[in-house]
């Protein structure tokens, strides 16, 4: 039995940067451009429409100098199709940036000098309802705990570093030398901390609090 392809929305003010992406996504057996936008107030009423599996989001729709970020309109899907994951395309990896995607809702952020691999995996990873972060955003996400009375121990930051980079809880436990088991009871103790019922939350959280901190 064939897997469903996940069908992706692609929302950028550039028409050759639509094409390209299309062009790169559609070279993938498992991805299927269903829709392409040229603004983030088409974005949000597109992907209600339509209800896409991803939504691949330019940052910054600055060419008109009008109308709502891609940001702003991350925030208004996760509010009115929030079974839709969003992953921002941007020309850098910003660090103010990066914070204010994650907390609109953003399940991914990938900067558009990256190689196309970064862009499918963050694409999957959004899809499958983790963060998919590039590298060099997960570098500038990953530092140490800020302050020493925070609620998460040394080992559950662990896990959410691991969780920002899209890994599963097979690579989790891999990488920490656990098994299974033991990180889904930390993935249970840092739900209930951060009071998220998922990875995405979590993460996004992670930022909010600084447990994740730009450096």
């Amino acid at each position: 039995m064939t897997a469903a392809r996940l069908r992706v929305l692609i929302a950028d003010d550039h028409g050759v940067v639509r094409a390209g992406l299309r062009a790169l996504l559609e070279g993938e057996p498992d991805l299927d451009v269903i829709a392409e936008v040229g603004s983030g107030e088409e974005a949000v009423r597109l992907t209600a429409r339509l209800l896409p599996d991803v939504v691949l989001m330019d940052l910054r729709f600055g060419s008109s100098g009008s109308g709502i970020d891609g940001v702003e309109a991350t925030r208004q899907v996760a509010v009115t199709a929030p079974k839709v994951a969003v992953v921002l395309l941007t020309s850098y990896a910003g660090r103010a940036d990066v914070v204010r995607a994650l907390e609109a809702g953003a399940r991914g952020y990938v900067p558009k000098a990256g190689p196309p691999e970064e862009l499918f995996r963050a694409v999957r990873t959004a899809a499958s309802g983790s963060v998919g972060l590039a590298p060099e955003v997960i570098g500038a996400l990953v530092g140490q705990v800020v302050s020493p009375d925070h609620e998460l121990t040394g080992r559950e930051i662990e896990v959410v570093r691991l969780m920002a980079e899209g890994r599963s809880n097979r690579a989790i436990a891999e990488a920490l030398v656990l098994s299974e088991a033991t990180v889904k009871t930390h993935l249970v103790r840092i739900y209930r901390k951060l009071r998220v019922d998922n990875r995405a939350a979590a993460v996004s959280e992670a930022v909010r609090r600084h447990i994740l901190e730009l450096t």
